[in-house]
């Protein structure tokens, strides 16, 4: 099967984002199967207009020249065209490849409330959200939606936000993010907790900065790096002499096994973003036993996994879960959860289904 991935990055080249992480290892993975896959991104700084990745054949087009991709799409001559994320070369896709096959899967539907968030806390500047916005939620790209062979998303409570948001005529089905899931971890042997996220404005690391110094006696391991160095050299200036905090810097969680390290020794994730979806961070937690502490609450998983914190109330929320070892019975839980439902195998199979379900509708 030759398959051709869209999103509006990869993760390689400077651009590590939640899109780009999914993009990659789904990509990974079909190519480990023997399907012949390519991925169609914006190139970033470094990278160039062909190159291999994992097994997967990445095609980048200028940013500034999208309309460039259209000619990338005919010479991948692909059956199926997923979006990993609607953009607008999920438009240029159905335009140059009209016959050929066409799914998506929302990872993170933001609507005008959730845009106007961004804006209000972006993780650059502005002027980059604008572009986003453009770029992601033009009205070619909604139109095309309701055009899709096929429609998904990775969290059951999305399924009727997305059915709103495009007017769809039936619900989007679930297709679970593919995780990794070890076997058996080594938790630290004192109280440790993490965050694994850009230190990003809108993600409000100092929110988490700040429990280490409300939490002497516990080990805090801060793993990210913003795209504002200004903001990321204040946040190091004012918490870095904590001496139970490291802050680790960008983890390369394909080249390097120290994201794994620190999910497995952590007890607890800590999430202090003012908005997500379902992001990769929970369900790589989750793989490693970890309860989650976060102040949202996409399918229940703070609330069943950990400790939802709607108040904001993180304080309270890691007081309770390192009390009696809470955080152990959450954690496990969550762990069965993902094992079921996201481990990368099962996931993969049912990205195939629904590939081989679209091709059947020819």
């Amino acid at each position: 099967m030759r398959i051709c991935l869209i999103s509006v990055e990869i993760f390689a080249w400077g651009k590590h984002g939640g899109f780009g992480k999914a993009t990659r290892t789904i990509g990974r993975e079909l190519a480990a199967r023997g399907h012949e896959v390519f991925a169609v991104v914006p190139r970033r700084s470094g990278q160039k207009a062909v190159e291999e990745l994992d097994g997967i054949t990445v095609l980048g087009f200028p940013p500034a020249f999208p309309f460039a991709a259209t000619r990338l799409f005919r010479e991948c001559d692909a059956d199926i065209h997923h979006s990993c994320e609607p953009s607008f070369g999920t438009w240029l896709a159905m335009k140059a490849m009209p016959d050929r096959k066409h799914v998506v899967t929302f990872r993170d539907p933001r609507n005008f409330r959730d845009w106007r968030m961004e804006f209000a806390r972006p993780s650059l500047n502005r002027l980059q959200v604008v572009h986003n916005y453009l770029y992601e939620n033009n009205p070619f790209v909604r139109r095309c939606i309701r055009n899709m062979d096929a429609v998904y998303t990775i969290a059951n409570y999305l399924i009727p936000k997305v059915r709103s948001m495009y007017g769809l005529a039936v619900d989007p089905e679930f297709l679970p993010t593919p995780v990794a899931v070890p076997e058996a971890v080594t938790k630290a042997g004192v109280p440790t907790v993490c965050y694994v996220a850009r230190l990003d404005r809108r993600k409000r690391p100092e929110l988490f900065l700040d429990l280490a110094a409300k939490f002497p006696r516990v080990r805090f391991v801060a793993a990210g790096k913003s795209r504002d160095r200004g903001w990321e050299a204040f946040l190091r200036k004012r918490y870095g002499d904590l001496p139970n905090l490291e802050m680790t810097g960008f983890v390369d969680q394909f080249s390097s096994g120290l994201h794994t390290e620190i999910l497995g020794k952590s007890w607890i994730m800590v999430n202090t973003a003012t908005r997500e979806a379902l992001p990769n961070s929970f369900l790589e937690a989750a793989a490693h036993r970890c309860a989650i502490l976060s102040a949202v609450d996409p399918d229940g998983f703070a609330s069943q996994f950990g400790y939802y914190a709607a108040c904001e109330d993180f304080s309270e929320g890691l007081s309770r879960l390192l009390e009696g070892d809470t955080w152990k019975a959450r954690g496990e839980k969550g762990y069965e959860y993902v094992r079921k439902t996201f481990e990368t195998g099962r996931a993969i199979d049912l990205h195939l289904a629904a590939y081989e379900r679209a091709l059947g509708n020819r």
